[in-house]
């Protein structure tokens, strides 16, 4: 008989997933088989069935991350959710591509290598991350596939010291945004259609969105979002240690703007007001009192934020972030405050037209100057 086909009280090895340990119950020291003894058993009950195998089900758990609100949580000596103390987003060091356009004419985009300088900035973004680091605190990195990104994470991994590298990582969906395959002479006319078009939503030839980008990026966040949940980081049979734990993800300029977009639930418009980070720049988002992540910290201040290109709602939002509880709902944040998205229509409505208008205006002078440029031939 299959697992789901057992009778009511089904039954479940355990063998050392500390978050499932702790859902069931069961201590770290009686985890492990051992001889003349039964391991460890869990219950559908414990694990989210109703304990018969029609209605075994892990989408209803009868157990759940304790709320931070009333504090309970924290003054029983646990971190809120096991999360990570903090999550660091570093763009690739200078590369080849950075310095001379046509390379993408000649090399594959995922094959475009770090400059020497490039190398200097990844090694020196590892000491700075050495020194944000605590004296026992590890890492585990996710990185784009892309040989710039490893290079950068090689680099940066010398200053920082392997030893401490739990785990690495090759994610695709955090690579660049693709442009096609080989670029061409065109490449810099486009990115200036992509102006007049809108950046969020322009699509290159052969290529992706920002939008498209955003679709892959919200799937690579729920694997974060799971692996932080399930205890992949710095967990064993004695618990979570999430103290001594920071998450690395090594990508791309845009890529990493999107990851926090969608991760702070920002709006188009929002995202193309933000600047691009520097080569090898730390974006650090760090876990607040509550357990949600703010780019209000130590390395980040306001005015950094607004050197971004943040607006004041979004400093305010990450204001809150510092000490709002993991289960927290922002209710002046305009995704969840209905009134707000009617009152601040309007200006959006007028500025679109506005950039239909400038777009408008700059097509127009395009067509003039292929018109000269006719008659000249």
């Amino acid at each position: 008989m299959s697992a789901l086909g057992s009778p009511p009280g089904l039954v479940a090895r355990v063998r050392g997933d500390a978050r499932w340990l702790r859902a069931a119950g069961v201590s770290g020291r009686a985890a492990g088989p051992t001889r003349g003894r039964a391991a460890p058993r869990v219950r559908a009950q414990d694990m989210g069935g109703r304990g018969t195998s029609a209605d075994f089900s892990f989408n209803e758990p009868s157990f759940k991350e304790p709320s931070t609100r009333d504090g309970a949580y924290l003054r029983n000596g646990a971190s809120p959710w096991d999360r990570p103390k903090r999550i660091v987003l570093i763009r690739h060091a200078e590369s080849e591509g950075n310095v001379d356009e046509t390379m993408y004419m000649r090399k594959p985009d995922h094959r475009i290598e770090l400059t020497e300088k490039g190398k200097r900035q990844a090694r020196e973004a590892g000491e700075q991350l050495k020194n944000l680091l605590g004296p026992n605190e590890t890492l585990y990195v996710y990185v784009s596939p892309y040989l710039r990104t490893m290079q950068t994470l090689y680099e940066l991994g010398q200053a920082v010291g392997v030893d401490r590298v739990l785990g690495v990582r090759e994610e695709p969906r955090i690579r660049e945004q693709d442009f096609g395959n080989f670029q061409d002479a065109t490449m810099r006319e486009l990115k200036r259609e992509r102006l007049g078009f809108g950046r969020f939503f322009y699509r290159f030839p052969n290529g992706e969105s920002a939008a498209d980008v955003y679709d892959r990026v919200t799937s690579f966040r729920e694997t974060l979002r799971n692996d932080i949940h399930f205890g992949r980081f710095n967990c064993d049979d004695r618990g979570c240690r999430t103290d001594d734990c920071t998450v690395v993800i090594v990508t791309h300029g845009l890529t990493l703007r999107v990851f926090l977009m969608r991760w702070y639930k920002w709006t188009t418009d929002q995202f193309t007001r933000l600047k691009n980070s520097g080569n090898a720049e730390l974006v650090v988002m760090e876990r607040g009192d509550g357990g949600r992540y703010t780019l209000l910290n130590a390395t980040h201040s306001e005015s950094y934020l607004r050197d971004r290109g943040f607006t004041e709602p979004m400093i305010a939002d990450q204001k809150w972030a510092k000490e709002a509880p993991v289960d927290g709902l922002n209710s002046e944040w305009p995704t969840s405050k209905g009134d707000l998205f009617f009152e601040d229509f309007p200006a959006r409505l007028d500025a679109n037209r506005q950039s239909v208008k400038n777009a408008d205006a700059y097509f127009e002078r395009r067509r003039r100057e292929q018109g000269l440029g006719d008659e000249r031939s």
